[in-house]
């Protein structure tokens, strides 16, 4: 069975077609990635997936695919948070999934950032990108992640280092211009025995996703709706969640002054005008630069909306490692561990060791 007969199955309207079966769907991925198939024939598979709306099974069999064919470290590490905020990136906030990452880190779990660098359609700021201005590298070797995990509790790896096709997907995804299911699979390009921490759009798609990962076998997790479907929340207005904790789904409310970390405005970056055409704000190297500045001055102890957010997102990510029992207690932690200057540290060793 090839993408042709699997698009007569999902047919040209609701009304004519049918959702895929497990089988089908894990099939449909494993060709995606093994190549194969025509650029035309897998933009028009993901379009038609689009419209009809995706199933937490399709979703779970898609995700399967992928880890099958990847390459994935810390599989069996334990104390592990796996952190996916979206790997097309954000164009109106600085991403603050490392700062918040190395604090975490610092205050005492595994922390391994699944990101990537300028993926369409939005091509926009990353966790790479920040790494870029900081002096580290993002690491495309899953077995250099692993080492880096071990050795300091902090890695970025690159998702299409695990799975190398996705950078052959590209150029279709940047024709089409929107987000597909591709942009949820890959975040879930993770461990297996990982507690999740994965960044979810606007819209009522946190349900989905808490389901996916519990199919996936992960006995934790957390998909947060922060600014541009990031996993470090809102600092202005509240942030919606679901938690996992382990047969339980829960509904997650973080509410920044309940922890005295509101604010009036949100992290912001600089305006340089709109990106050329065919690029995006990941490509800008002032952009790039104001997104490291602004890790580093948290990192520094500057106090203000990029902190806040900050000890909101790490406190997330030790509750979801289940480090701490409640927020409150993860954003003690990680106020701790970041004027004490622990997180600092360990970017020093990031820096020594990439």
């Amino acid at each position: 069975m090839i993408l042709r007969d699997l698009m007569r199955l999902l047919g040209s309207a609701r009304k004519d077609g049918r959702n895929l079966t497990h089988e089908e769907a894990f099939r449909a991925f494993e060709m995606i990635f093994s190549g194969g198939q025509s650029e035309i024939q897998i933009g028009a598979f993901l379009t038609a997936l689009r419209w009809k709306g995706v199933t937490v099974e399709e979703l779970t069999a898609f995700a399967e695919a992928a880890r099958a064919q990847a390459t994935i470290p810390c599989q069996e590490m334990p104390n592990l948070v796996c952190v996916c905020s979206p790997q097309d990136g954000s164009d109106q906030v600085p991403p603050l999934d490392v700062a918040a990452g190395l604090v975490a880190a610092a205050a005492g779990v595994r922390v391994l950032l699944v990101s990537d660098r300028c993926v369409p359609p939005k091509r926009g700021l990353t966790a790479a990108s920040v790494l870029e201005r900081l002096g580290v590298n993002m690491t495309w070797d899953p077995s250099e992640a692993e080492d880096w995990v071990a050795k300091t509790r902090f890695a970025a790896a690159s998702a299409s280092g695990m799975l190398p096709s996705l950078m052959g997907l590209r150029r279709v995804r940047g024709e089409i211009g929107v987000r597909t299911p591709m942009s949820t699979v890959e975040k879930l390009i993770a461990p297996r025995n990982a507690a999740l921490l994965v960044g979810a759009q606007s819209g009522p798609v946190l349900g989905v996703a808490v389901e996916v990962m519990q199919a996936l076998g992960h006995k934790t997790a957390i998909a947060i709706q922060g600014p541009e479907g990031a996993v470090v929340p809102w600092v202005k207005k509240r942030t919606r969640g679901i938690e996992l904790s382990r047969t339980h789904q829960v509904p997650v409310t973080v509410e920044p002054r309940d922890f005295g970390l509101g604010s009036t405005e949100e992290p912001d970056l600089p305006m340089f005008g709109p990106p050329e055409d065919g690029h995006g704000t990941g490509d800008n190297p002032q952009l790039v630069k104001a997104a490291g500045d602004v890790t580093a001055a948290v990192l520094a102890g500057e106090h203000g909306p990029a902190r806040n957010a900050t000890l909101l997102g790490a406190a997330l990510m030790l509750k979801t490692a289940e480090r701490v029992h409640t927020l409150a207690e993860g954003v003690s932690e990680a106020t701790a561990a970041l004027d004490a200057g622990e997180a600092r540290a360990i970017l020093e060793r990031l820096r020594a060791l990439s």
